[in-house]
């Protein structure tokens, strides 16, 4: 096997990352294929065959999809070498159940106590190996790991990745992880200002996650142009972290669809929404409005929005101030099927939608889109996002 292509791309566009990489060692080329598709996203991907030597640079972990009782078994010289090599680099090893307990006894004897997880369970491979990597260099660097900005967004990192996981699992978000991730996120832009958050979050890379904190970041500083109090600086920054929640319920083939959707793709995509407010309607702490810009931030004030096609007054205050937010993030990040639109373009666009978005309203976020810019990709037009 070769360099997954968008592990290759990823690696251009982030000097940061140049040379290392995760090694997804499998032989099941087609499996690989779809899963290297994921974690390259995060971070460059290089997969190999078993037997195949390892890629230049530096692994910084290893995903393992291979029968390793059979290797085991047989007495494989290259599979105890690998073995050796990430147990004496002490390099985080992920190993893919395959519904065998002699398997994963197996792969523990062989790669150190590796992390094994069953790929038909779990809420996501990615989350997970994102979680090994980030453990693994606050081990190896604890001064720069630290409690500062960057911490603290690895840590709202992995509490966001745990309120996906308890949604993709049909339980509503713990409250106490939404407050914490709440507190992080408003102190974090009040200390190091919304453009430092950006780059912190974009450094994780990882879709839906990094989404629901930039809109928290941009809901932050909005909250504080605005002069909110506390409590609805809270209210807003928790809208805007719980916003997209119901997405942990949409299969990632559609979340991370390259090309456009289809119809019925579109009608599937859009059922997060409702989908979404009805798994926190299960849990008391999440009060109505909540609900509500959980299930309305896709509405807009002519009506074009969904899921309801609400207008003008009937869409609340903390629902607009949250849709501005989403939009702005949304044309601003990365994204699997188009590149990202600077600052100043998508604020274009959003001035342009001034009969879909509160008018009055932009006028106020203008300043948060000036503290947000920076030097930024080749223009990209492209339409607003509708439903993703």
């Amino acid at each position: 096997m070769k360099d997954h292509p968008q592990g290759r791309q990823e690696g251009r566009q982030d000097s940061r990352r140049e040379g290392r990489y995760v090694c997804l060692v499998s032989d099941r080329r087609a499996r690989a294929e779809r899963l290297a598709s994921g974690i390259a996203l995060v971070q460059p991907c290089r997969m190999i065959e078993p037997g195949a030597a390892l890629p230049a640079g530096q692994p910084v972990a290893f995903v393992i999809d291979i029968a390793a009782d059979r290797a085991e078994a047989e007495g494989g010289v290259w599979i105890e070498r690998l073995a050796g090599l990430i147990r004496a680099r002490s390099v985080p090893c992920l190993y893919l159940a395959r519904g065998s307990a002699a398997q994963d006894a197996a792969a523990r004897r062989l790669f150190g106590s590796p992390v094994v997880i069953d790929p038909r369970r779990s809420a996501g491979i990615v989350p997970t190996l994102m979680r090994l990597v980030e453990e693994a260099q606050a081990r190896t660097n604890p001064v720069a790991a630290g409690s500062g900005p960057g911490a603290r967004v690895g840590t709202a990192t992995r509490l966001v990745t745990r309120m996906f996981d308890a949604a993709a699992s049909g339980r509503p978000p713990s409250p106490a992880t939404v407050e914490e991730g709440t507190e992080i996120v408003l102190d974090t832009v009040s200390e190091v200002g919304i453009r430092a958050w950006l780059d912190l979050v974009w450094r994780h890379d990882i879709s839906v996650y990094q989404h629901s904190l930039s809109v928290a970041g941009f809901a932050a500083a909005f909250a504080a142009e605005l002069g909110l109090s506390g409590a609805d600086s809270r209210r807003l920054a928790r809208a805007a972290l719980l916003h997209d929640v119901g997405k942990a319920l949409i299969p990632h083939a559609i979340l991370d669809k390259p090309g456009p959707l289809t119809p019925e793709e579109m009608r599937v995509m859009q059922t997060h929404a409702d989908l979404g407010a009805d798994l926190l309607g299960r849990e008391a702490a999440y009060g109505p409005e909540i609900l509500d810009v959980v299930r309305h931030h896709h509405e807009r004030l002519d009506g074009s929005g969904y899921p309801e096609g609400l207008t003008g007054a009937r869409i609340g205050d903390l629902v607009r101030l949250v849709a501005i937010c989403d939009v702005h993030s949304a044309l601003t990040e990365r994204r699997v099927y188009r590149p990202p639109m600077t600052h100043a373009e998508a604020f274009a666009i959003m001035e342009a939608q001034s009969g879909q978005l509160d008018p009055d309203l932009l006028r106020a976020y203008r300043p948060i889109v000036g503290r947000a810019a920076t030097a930024a990709p080749s223009p990209a037009v492209v339409p607003a996002p509708k439903g993703r």
